[in-house]
């Protein structure tokens, strides 16, 4: 895509505050995806949208919790939410649903038949947690393993120490993206995933298909391809967030929620600007 005039007003941030905020239309993709208020007791008073916004600013600023600004909620309003969506898994479903609607704003079934699978290893800090030494990226901390469809929409993440090869770490990943995506049986995958220890775990997990690209022994400089430069992308969309920069959390929960909400964030923008144009 150029950057030219037209591209620069189609993605344009008409905020009144914060770049990160939700405009109208992306609130309106969002907004049905969260829970309503519980029966009895005092009712809700905390704008979720409100919330939303203090996630997405944390998100894409990378900051910590105690540097958010006062004119959102409290610190532990916000935590307290991100938190609870956290641990019922809310973060995964709003992902899933997006994923759905992106593809069908595409032309595309629900259900993609083919990904691309790959894993980026990226450093942790001091506040401990799992991690591990990934030798081939001299990188001491965490992967995140990932599976997109083909148009490079993320379909789920895993994160797992980085001392974990991508052959050992892929059986664990296909099989928690099995019963969501029934129909995906094919995926392209580097040089990583080849060998019969693979395909030995996936055994009775379905009958998934594995096409290795490798790069030619002849080409030589950079050189695109087939496939696998889609999983790339993604992964640069989602460091678009400066929370991924690095993996600050001590937990791989809220480390697999952050990117969770940064694909989040990419797929509602899309959807906005297609769904509700000005």
């Amino acid at each position: 895509m150029a950057w030219d005039a037209s591209s620069r007003y189609q993605h344009r941030r008409e905020v009144s505050r914060y770049p990160s905020d939700m405009t109208d239309r992306e609130w309106a993709v969002i907004a049905p995806l969260l829970p309503p208020p519980k029966s009895g007791g005092r009712p809700r008073r905390t704008d979720l949208r409100a919330v939303m916004n203090a996630i997405l600013y944390i998100a894409s600023g990378g900051c910590q919790w105690r540097m958010l600004p006062k004119d959102f909620p409290p610190r532990s309003t916000v935590q307290g939410y991100f938190y609870r969506w956290r641990d019922s898994r809310l973060w995964e479903v709003i992902n899933h649903l997006l994923v759905m609607s992106t593809r069908e704003l595409e032309g595309r079934d629900a259900s993609p038949t083919a990904g691309v699978i790959d894993s980026q290893s990226v450093k942790t800090s001091e506040s401990g947690g799992l991690a591990g030494y990934d030798a081939g990226k001299k990188i001491k901390g965490r992967k995140r393993h990932i599976v997109t469809d083909t148009l490079g929409l993320m379909l789920f993440v895993l994160v797992h120490g980085a001392d974990v090869q991508d052959r050992d770490g892929a059986p664990a990943l296909l099989k928690a993206i099995r019963h969501r995506f029934p129909w995906l049986r094919h995926l392209f995958a580097d040089g990583g995933y080849t060998g019969e220890k693979l395909r030995a775990a996936l055994h009775g997990q379905g009958d998934w298909t594995l096409e290795i690209i490798k790069r030619s022994d002849t080409a030589q400089g950079f050189e695109v391809l087939p496939r696998r430069w889609v999983v790339e992308r993604t992964f640069a969309w989602l460091g678009r967030c400066r929370r991924l920069a690095k993996d600050w959390e001590k937990t791989t929960a809220s480390s697999t929620a952050w990117t969770l909400i940064a694909s989040i964030r990419m797929m509602s923008r899309r959807l906005a600007r297609y769904c509700y144009p000005t």
